[in-house]
């Protein structure tokens, strides 16, 4: 993977996506007809730091307190799933040597 601080990426998607000194990627999209919808983009800042950029459709239910429930279990979804990409990302600190 090319990480230089200048140019593309090799994931970058090389057009009008690209602005403000931002590289992004092409959109991957995971589409579940009738039922929801994601979608995730790489991004790179300027600042040479790097993001998933992740947008999601779930359809909810009819009613009002089912959809709250649905709202409610997506909201810890999210929580878990943002925490546990944060925790992967933080760097480990080193073991002394023996």
């Amino acid at each position: 993977m090319n990480r230089r601080a200048a140019g593309h990426t090799e994931w970058c998607g090389r057009d009008h996506r690209c602005n403000l000194g931002e590289h992004r990627s092409e959109e991957i999209v995971v589409d579940l007809p009738g039922h929801g919808r994601a979608v995730l983009v790489r991004v790179r800042t300027a600042a040479g730091r790097e993001h998933a950029e992740v947008r999601v459709r779930v359809a909810l239910a009819a009613a009002e307190l089912p959809a709250r429930r649905q709202l409610v279990g997506l909201l810890g979804d999210l929580r878990q799933a943002v925490t546990a990409a944060a925790i992967a990302a933080r760097p480990r600190p080193r073991r002394a040597a023996r």
